[in-house]
């Protein structure tokens, strides 16, 4: 794999991000349309982008590979998970939710289903998409708790998350890949032309809350320097060491590593704004460790090879 198509996917959504701070800056994207964005990306887009990954084809053969990432990947989120309260919990509760979710949750789905395709070819994203099943579940889970007003109940918190769009989307595409019932094609073909306006939505949402700074809060701070280490270098680095220690083959271990490798997840800025987090520094977060990522990315790459 030629390292710039590595570079074209990143760049990708970094142009995706200058489109959203240019539309902003002309005034076509407004108050009510950012507020429609983020409505639309959460309770529409995503919700058919969950549904449409879960339809695996696999065969009996394969299945020792599939319970072993789809174990590997679950350590990893647990992992997360626990790092993110331990690390962060000095934070004010606006810039903590943004941080443990952007270290619970990645951009494995965008940036790095296709760099898997890329690098290990069909057997590769195939195991990547089983990968993205513990993430997909904990995103809506635990993420979404740690946007979760204080204030709330704990019956409250656990029914608000059952019963959001996205959890729901997720529920029917777990009966989908375990029941083996095909969507229609024309159902299923609908559901996917909508979740591709996701990522790009996405983006330039994220694009317009970076427009909307001033000079002043541009500047990279100590903690959006400490997320991308850990987020790019630490949570892969575990990874990569762990499959070493269990002498996991060298298929499962690159694409375990190259997913824990990818930058934070748009959704991140886009859930901060919707439930009164600090917007504009998840953003900055998004944006920061995506732009990191454009070194780091290649630098796996390269010990994997």
């Amino acid at each position: 794999m030629n390292i710039g198509n590595l570079w074209n996917l990143q760049g990708q959504l970094v142009l995706l991000l200058m489109f959203g701070a240019i539309l902003r800056k002309i005034g076509m994207i407004h108050k009510e349309a950012k507020t429609f964005l983020t409505d639309f990306v959460l309770f529409v887009a995503l919700p058919c982008n969950i549904i449409v990954s879960f339809p695996i084809e696999y065969s009996p053969s394969l299945l020792f590979s599939f319970l072993l990432i789809l174990l590997i990947s679950l350590f990893i989120q647990v992992f997360c998970l626990f790092i993110g309260k331990i690390l962060f919990r000095n934070q004010i509760q606006e810039r903590r939710s943004a941080l443990r979710y952007g270290i619970l949750v990645s951009n494995a789905a965008f940036v790095g289903l296709p760099l898997v395709a890329e690098v290990f070819g069909e057997s590769g994203l195939i195991l990547a998409s089983i990968y993205l099943i513990p993430q997909r579940i904990m995103m809506w889970t635990a993420g979404l708790v740690c946007f979760s007003k204080n204030e709330q109940s704990l019956k409250q918190k656990m029914r608000n998350i059952a019963l959001h769009p996205c959890i729901v989307a997720v529920y029917i595409g777990l009966f989908i890949m375990f029941s083996g019932i095909a969507l229609p094609e024309f159902i299923f073909k609908t559901l996917k032309s909508v979740s591709l306006c996701t990522t790009p939505l996405s983006m330039m949402f994220i694009g317009a809350l970076l427009a909307e700074m001033d000079k002043n809060n541009l500047n990279i701070d100590w903690t959006l320097s400490f997320f991308a280490f850990i987020r790019l270098f630490f949570i892969p680095s575990i990874t990569y060491v762990a499959c070493k220690l269990f002498s996991i083959n060298l298929l499962i271990t690159g694409v375990s590593v190259l997913l824990a490798a990818m930058p934070g997840g748009s959704s991140t800025a886009i859930l901060a704004s919707k439930y009164n987090g600090d917007a504009l520094y998840a953003s900055k977060m998004v944006t920061f460790s995506t732009l990191v990522s454009m070194v780091s990315i290649p630098l796996w790459y390269s010990i994997l090879h």
